[in-house]
């Protein structure tokens, strides 16, 4: 287990963000990527009189941080769901409106950690890369049966891989003399089907495609497009939502998202601009804010860390 593991990204500008809306009484705040809870733990911890509710799709994540929370009680209510149920979730809990929501887009630390997730390309793992092993279709399922032309398009789309078509060309080579079942191999294969010249900048040659995998596995940007939105829904005025993203893919529909709500959509040349047209959205954060090399040097995952935040600054337009 590593030290790394424990120290979660951006916590304190993450805990700032959110504290104007949790400091009323009976605030209620959203953790809807639990993970091994030290996001959560901080929020407990630093808002005395707030309630948890904690979402994760991943039922061992679910189990670790439900005994790391034992200590707050009833304060902390954990469920298995994917975080674009959270309307349903709030629903069944008959909860109306929440004052936070906090997203840590990040895999976490544990799935990196676990050998046998599939996850990591340092390591030989079976190619799974589900972050609910209940459900769904693995990595390696992926790769043996998706048409070039749909591996093409992940890799492309989800990896931002240049040589997406070289390393298809590849797998579909391999996978006819065998199947695809663990990491190495696949690592192995994406190392030798690259030109010298791109292995020789952004780290390990593998990484692109392992995140395409991923995203498409989990679905995480059609997850993520719905769920957003939903976060922003069920704020209450005055409530706040504060956002982690790892690459850009996942930045930039945030920062979309974020941009429509705090934008004025009056039609041009009112005198007067009506209540329905102002913006919902106060934008918190200048641009994405990134982590202090200090923080960085501390947990290497925080490196890629792109943090947004906003307020709920009126109720929608009926």
């Amino acid at each position: 287990m590593t030290e790394s593991r424990h120290v979660p990204v951006m916590l304190q500008r993450c805990l700032d963000l959110l504290a104007p809306a949790l400091r009323r009484p009976g605030a209620v705040v959203v953790d809807c990527t639990l993970g091994l809870g030290g996001h959560s733990e901080a929020l407990l911890t630093r808002f005395p009189e707030a309630r948890l509710i904690g979402l994760d799709r991943d039922t061992e994540a679910l189990k670790l941080s439900g005994e790391r929370l034992a200590p707050f009680g009833e304060r902390a209510t954990l469920v298995h769901a994917v975080y674009d149920e959270l309307p349903d979730v709030l629903d069944r809990l008959r909860i109306p409106r929440v004052q936070g929501v906090l997203f840590d887009l990040g895999v976490s630390s544990m799935q990196l950690d676990e050998a046998d997730r599939g996850f990591a390309y340092a390591q030989d793992a079976p190619l799974d890369m589900r972050m609910d092993q209940t459900t769904g279709i693995s990595a390696a399922e992926v790769l043996n049966t998706y048409p070039p032309g749909e591996l093409v398009r992940i890799l492309r789309a989800y990896g931002e891989e240049k040589q997406a078509k070289r390393i298809v060309a590849a797998i579909v080579r391999e996978r006819e003399k065998e199947p695809f079942t663990t990491s190495a191999r696949l690592v192995e294969l994406i190392r030798d089907a690259l030109p010298q010249a791109a292995k020789r900048t952004g780290g390990n040659p593998a990484k692109r495609t392992f995140q395409a995998l991923r995203i498409e596995v989990n679905g995480e940007l059609s997850v993520l497009e719905r769920a957003i939105p939903a976060a922003v829904k069920a704020l209450d005025v005055g409530g706040r939502i504060a956002v982690l993203s790892y690459h850009s893919l996942e930045d930039r529909l945030v920062k979309q998202v974020f941009a429509a709500g705090a934008a004025n959509t009056a039609p041009p040349g009112l005198p007067v601009v009506p209540e329905r047209y102002q913006p919902r959205l106060k934008l918190l954060t200048r641009g994405a804010e990134l982590p202090t090399e200090e923080e960085i040097a501390e947990n290497r995952r925080a490196a890629p860390a792109r943090l947004r935040g906003a307020e709920r600054i009126r109720e929608d337009a009926e």
